[in-house]
């Protein structure tokens, strides 16, 4: 046995990956894209719930094989921003993100628009009317 060359197949390394740490990974990637209020956690009395960045896995949808990893996110974009400009940023950046700390290629990346954030800025709040 000593003397037999033993190889590695790297497409099939018998690493496995939980669904959450491809939806982590992605939400993260989400969530650094300019634009990208936050994650949503779904409709709530008919609001897109934003979550907070312990939530992130919330915000994904996660279908993930020994090869292959297929996502569905479902975000919150800033007011005034360019919607179909960040969806493709936060394709680009979650297929970069995944690709990178894995050895899972992305096959497909949808992006749900959830929501708007209205958040005021702070200067607009102090002003006296």
């Amino acid at each position: 046995m000593a003397d037999e060359l033993r190889t590695i197949d790297a497409t099939n390394s018998g690493i496995k990956y939980a669904p959450d740490v491809i939806s982590t990974i992605a939400g993260l990637a989400a969530t650094d894209c300019a634009g990208v209020a936050g994650m949503s956690g779904g409709l709530v009395g008919g609001i897109a719930e934003l979550l907070g960045r312990k939530n992130l896995t919330k915000g994904v949808k996660a279908e993930v094989g020994t090869e292959q990893a297929a996502l569905d996110l479902f975000i919150i974009v800033s007011f005034g921003q360019n919607i179909p400009a960040i969806c493709r940023e936060v394709q680009s950046a979650v297929v970069r993100a995944v690709e990178s700390m894995t050895d899972l290629k992305v096959v497909e990346v949808n992006v749900y628009v959830q929501g708007i954030d209205f958040e005021k800025d702070p200067a607009e709040e102090l002003r006296v009317h």
